[in-house]
């Protein structure tokens, strides 16, 4: 059938997922999966840069069947799964600067237009992350054991007065307060120690416990930029506070090497060894 016997094609976006100077691998490309709805992935080219899109369907990615599409928890977790699997598509043959996820344009020349004009962000953001990896540290404060004293939440016993009472609730609420508090400075040390390793370092804001799933809070949730070259140094020190547990008082997990999108914002300004507290 005719293409004006099947009548005019379907709009379509681009969507885009990452950029990088070094093209990825054709067949690694055809073979790598976006968004399940949309085209297969392709790369435009700005200059001397690459760009990693995928045309998608506009009746799912418009403004407004996006936003509703994305406030279904199953849904964003799909897009979300959709456009790493772009970005590391993207990622095959060296440094890449991950986009905002659902970042879409209205056709390659509009796309082509916006990369021309972040080019001198990108360009350092390519050159910074060369030879580089994040890692993902999260730091707990230890869970209380069993035999931890219980808040029974009222006086003690027959004869115990009120006065009694607050005392010992009072005392309970310091030693709370103390155990935070030095759980706190353990957890700085770690960072202190891993920093020492890292390029740059950016703190997230501390997960929730519905989200984390622990009765303890997390202390600190930070990205360490890290040399490929320094690795051996940054998961040695990783190794102490995981399985040595130096700092009793907090549990420390990691995980890594990723792609470094922490450090990839081509919205910032990204001078060499920024630090700064990442946005909620």
């Amino acid at each position: 059938m005719s293409a004006s016997a099947a009548g005019p094609a379907a709009p379509a976006l681009v969507c885009a997922f990452a950029v990088t100077r070094t093209p990825p691998d054709p067949a690694g490309l055809a073979a790598a999966r976006g968004h399940e709805e949309g085209g297969a992935l392709r790369v435009l080219r700005a200059g001397d840069l690459c760009l990693v899109v995928q045309d998608v369907p506009a009746a799912l990615f418009g403004e407004e069947a996006l936003t509703e599409r994305l406030n279904r928890p199953e849904d964003l977790e799909r897009c979300a799964r959709a456009h790493h699997r772009g970005v590391e598509a993207a990622a095959g043959r060296g440094p890449v600067v991950p986009l905002p996820m659902a970042t879409l344009y209205r056709g390659d020349r509009t796309a082509e237009r916006a990369v021309a004009a972040r080019r001198p962000v990108l360009d350092t953001l390519l050159d910074r992350l060369r030879d580089r990896t994040e890692w993902a540290v999260k730091v707990h404060a230890a869970e209380a054991g069993p035999g931890a004293p219980a808040d029974t939440g009222g006086p003690a016993g027959p004869g115990s007065g009120g006065r009694a009472y607050l005392s010992r609730a009072s005392a309970r609420r310091r030693e709370r307060q103390g155990a935070h508090g030095r759980a706190l400075a353990e957890a700085e040390a770690v960072d202190a120690a891993l920093r020492s390793h890292a390029v740059a370092a950016t703190r997230h804001r501390p997960q929730s416990e519905r989200l984390t799933g622990r009765r303890a809070p997390q202390l600190l949730n930070v990205a360490y930029l890290v040399e490929d070259a320094r690795r051996a140094d940054f998961t040695a020190a990783l190794a102490r506070f995981t399985a040595g547990r130096p700092h009793p008082g907090v549990r420390v997990e990691a995980s890594g090497p990723w792609i470094p999108y922490s450090f990839a914002r081509w919205d910032e300004d990204p001078r060499p060894g920024q630090d700064q507290e990442a946005p909620s």
